[in-house]
């Protein structure tokens, strides 16, 4: 299939975007992509590729401009109930971390999770990954961390891998069963991370080998296991604690992830660095020197603007003292029922821009390319260049900078999901 005649084809190609380099599209005017079963073979001007390729089926894009899939590097999109009632405490005053240690938050959705079955999970789950696949998200990022027990998080993997072999969007799982502190270990948070070291990871290694093989999974870093990641936060797990769990996950050769520095700054971007975790997400109250630590590596700085949104909160990552710092920014919408119920990656663009203070060319890149290398797929997704996968997304615009300037509604008009069409619209 020849893809052509589109105004703007931004390709992002070249890998990773580091620092001020951040924003380089790629963009070829009148463009067009050759497209052969999942896989981009050819990408250039639409005269060069119909002049060389004259006898492929066409898919005339004018008007419309192109551009990769958007890959959303964090979510907890996989779990059960809704908070709706949490909100409004929020709104009479309660903040996050006080709803948490009444047993609200994180915990509330953990019971309802439980309570769950493995095909009610899938089912309350599915409606939110075809939202976030119309919107243009072909490739997620989905953590557990509702279950807080062995049986219960393995269950959330289970259901995460049943959904990524349904697709069409595809899905990066990641062990999230330190996520909060479970009402059995109330006031022992070192007891429960002694259990996610001693028996919880040990069993989802053993659990992983033997029944991941099943499943078609597509979305994984060059490792047989999933991510393994960890609230390094106030209420949550201490930057000692958090360095037990990553350095245990490691040693069994889990690769790994952080959330840090959502409301307080514990070190857990200095720590992601030094362990070589793949991101550091959240990233709000960030220190000069873990900014400095993770800039002088590979691990990808993942912004979530979504979520102090969605808590109101002023503070968003600083994404300028990143780039200067020559870092590597990411955007993700930290899809969760608490405080960021949001599965549109253009609207994660659109805050970025404006509380961020980001370019539309930079949210893009942050959105496509770096987030796959926030998930380790920066090989095979995230830009479109001959080799990779065939994901693609028309925008019904003319010009790529109606991302971030518009917001609330759906510009995608049709994605295409290794090569095949899914229209977004009618």
């Amino acid at each position: 299939m020849l893809i052509h005649s589109t105004p703007q084809l931004i390709t992002l190609s070249g890998g990773p975007q580091r620092g001020r380099d951040l924003g380089r599209l790629g963009l070829i005017e009148n463009g067009a992509v050759l497209v052969q079963g999942e896989t981009i073979i050819a990408v250039g001007t639409t005269n060069e590729l119909r002049a060389a390729y004259p006898a492929e089926p066409t898919l005339d894009a004018s008007g419309r401009t192109i551009l990769p899939g958007f890959v959303d590097p964090h979510t907890h999109a996989i779990w059960a109930g809704d908070r709706a009632a949490e909100f409004e405490l929020r709104l009479q005053g309660k903040t996050y971390l006080e709803i948490l240690a009444a047993g609200g938050g994180i915990i509330s959705t953990v019971r309802a999770t439980r309570q769950a079955s493995p095909e009610q999970l899938c089912a309350e789950t599915r409606p939110r990954l075809a939202r976030m696949f119309a919107h243009g998200t072909t490739t997620a990022e989905v953590k557990t961390g509702y279950g807080l027990e062995t049986a219960a998080e393995i269950k959330m993997l289970e259901g995460i891998l049943a959904l990524d072999a349904e697709g069409p969007l595809e899905l990066a799982p990641t062990f999230l069963g330190a996520h909060a502190i479970p009402p059995e270990f109330k006031g022992d948070p070192d007891g429960y991370t002694t259990l996610i070291c001693n028996e919880m990871l040990p069993a989802v290694k053993t659990w992983w080998q033997t029944h991941a093989p099943d499943y078609p999974i597509t979305c994984l870093p060059d490792t047989s296991l999933p991510f393994t990641d960890v609230f390094c936060e106030t209420g949550a797990f201490t930057l000692a604690q958090s360095r037990r769990i990553l350095e245990t996950a490691k040693s069994l050769g889990f690769p790994l992830k952080i959330h840090a520095d959502e409301f307080d700054n514990l070190g857990g971007a200095s720590l992601a660095a030094e362990l070589g975790a793949v991101s550091a997400d959240h990233l709000v109250k960030t220190s000069a020197a873990d900014i400095a630590a993770l800039a002088a590596g590979d691990t990808i700085a993942v912004g979530l603007p979504c979520t102090p949104f969605g808590l109101a909160d002023p503070q968003y990552t600083p994404a300028k003292a990143i780039l200067e710092a020559g870092g590597l920014l990411a955007l993700a919408t930290d899809l969760n029922p608490g405080t960021a119920w949001n599965e549109n990656m253009q609207f994660a663009i659109a805050l970025a821009c404006r509380y961020m203070k980001l370019t539309p060319a930079q949210a893009i890149a942050a959105a496509t390319i770096n987030a796959a290398a926030a998930i380790g797929r920066a090989d095979r997704i995230g830009s479109i260049e001959p080799g990779k996968q065939a994901d693609l997304l028309l925008l019904d615009v003319p010009d790529y900078r109606h991302l971030g300037y518009r917001f609330g509604g759906n510009l995608v008009h049709t994605v295409i999901k290794k090569g095949r069409v899914y229209p977004a619209k009618g």
